[in-house]
């Protein structure tokens, strides 16, 4: 009874448009008060213990370092120099919002800004070149998820604080999946631009004009090789890494490409702060719940239920994918991520998948919720820059959905194109 009334609490709040941090506080402490002995203060000692972590530092860093990159020229710079590259061809414009995208995400680790970044510049673009509003913002949205899975990855860090896995065997292992997403979402471009006759740029660029791009890019391509490089090397940790981030992308917006104005980084500044509030205050909250299930043990009784319709795992993994899809609907992936972990992660163990691809499979599924109807935040922001309904956006996503979660079933059943990288 008290785990009905917590979770019904929990989506009629949501149905109700409650904030989710207020959502899970509030349904956590009705429940306390009403079906438990469990004292209240429990939600604010499971609170401070969940932001309590070295390794959450690198969310807010990799937040703002995202914003100072956008700002400051950077995110212009990559779509100028990958469009000479292939913006010419059939669906080119298409294809750049991908690459452009895939190359943002080792960036900034965030859907959000990848999509408002790329975004702003590509959907115009492709607008201009006969591409239809709808299936421009779609394909940005889209693209924006790969944003949490090409490392850096903010729910990567989550999960690896939750779970108790490495996060750099996180970042690692999310390469090969995150490229495979751009694969199926430039090979649907492809197919949709050829059908509807969505051309590139107006010519082929010369050499030195490829050139000339790259070498304006240079700064901005450099940026994660620096990042990444240093934690695979070893030479410092992914918290370290983000603040080093926001370090490089100050100077190069500053002092190289000299577009970071006092305004931008002021900007830039104050809505990491903003993010990164609300995402420590449903981290906190988030934790108090996993808590509180963990202490009525509804994890143990969740997975007698899931393998009581199945003990084979082909099945069970796919009935856990089906769910997470679901979720990632609705709720944001940072309380998913903590609420759920502890649930499913024993049962994708025990049928011989390991911690760390689980958490690829987890993010992968919450990610895709990204661009889902009707609550994905990509679709919403996607919207806002292209001034296009979200039924308009629905539409054209569908198709885009299908190669992620094809993707995602790969992830899922074939287990060296997460631990390739990690031999």
């Amino acid at each position: 009874m008290d785990v009905a009334m917590l979770f019904l609490i929990f989506f009629i709040l949501l149905m109700l448009s409650v904030p989710i941090g207020y959502a899970i506080g509030i349904a956590t402490l009705i429940t306390l008060i009403c079906f438990s002995s469990i004292p209240i203060t429990m939600i604010a000692q499971n609170a401070v213990a969940g932001v309590d972590s070295f390794p959450l530092l690198a969310i807010p860093f990799f937040m703002l370092a995202g914003n100072l990159m956008s700002s400051g020229g950077i995110a212009k710079r990559l779509v100028d120099f990958f469009e000479s590259i292939i913006g010419h061809i059939t669906g080119g414009l298409g294809m750049v919002t991908v690459v452009v995208c895939m190359f943002f995400a080792a960036i900034s680790g965030s859907a959000v800004a990848t999509v408002s970044a790329v975004g702003a510049f590509m959907i115009p673009e492709m607008v201009k070149h006969g591409y239809s509003k709808s299936f421009s913002a779609a394909l940005t949205a889209a693209a924006g998820t790969i944003g949490v899975i090409i490392p850096p990855s903010v729910p990567f860090v989550i999960y690896g604080v939750v779970s108790g896995s490495s996060i750099t065997e996180l970042f690692t292992a999310g390469f090969l999946p995150g490229i495979l997403m751009g694969v199926a979402l430039i090979i649907i471009c492809y197919i949709v631009s050829k059908k509807n006759g969505y051309k590139g740029t107006d010519r082929k660029p010369s050499l030195k004009e490829i050139f000339m791009s790259f070498k304006k890019a240079f700064w901005a391509i450099l940026s994660p090789v620096i990042i990444l490089g240093g934690i695979y090397s070893g030479k410092f940790t992914p918290t370290e890494a983000a603040v080093i981030s926001v370090v490089y992308s100050f100077i190069v917006g500053v002092f190289i490409y000299k577009e970071l104005t006092f305004k931008g980084a002021y900007v830039a500044f104050k809505d990491a702060i903003v993010v990164n509030g609300a995402t420590t205050f449903m981290v906190g909250l988030s934790t108090a719940f996993a808590a509180l299930l963990t202490m009525e043990q509804i994890p143990a009784k969740i997975a007698s239920f899931i393998l009581s319709i199945s003990n084979n795992g082909f099945i069970v993994l796919l009935l856990i994918n089906i769910f997470l899809l679901v979720v990632g609907m609705f709720i944001d992936n940072i309380p998913a991520t903590i609420i759920l972990t502890p649930i499913l992660l024993p049962i994708a163990v025990s049928f011989g998948m390991s911690p760390i691809t689980f958490g690829i499979m987890l993010t992968m599924n919450l990610a895709i919720g990204f661009c889902t109807p009707p609550y994905g935040i990509d679709l919403f922001v996607a919207s806002a820059i292209s001034k296009v309904g979200m039924d308009q956006i629905s539409k054209q996503i569908l198709k885009l959905i299908v190669g992620l979660v094809i993707v995602l079933l790969l992830v899922t059943y074939v287990k060296p194109i997460t631990t390739v990288f990690l031999n």
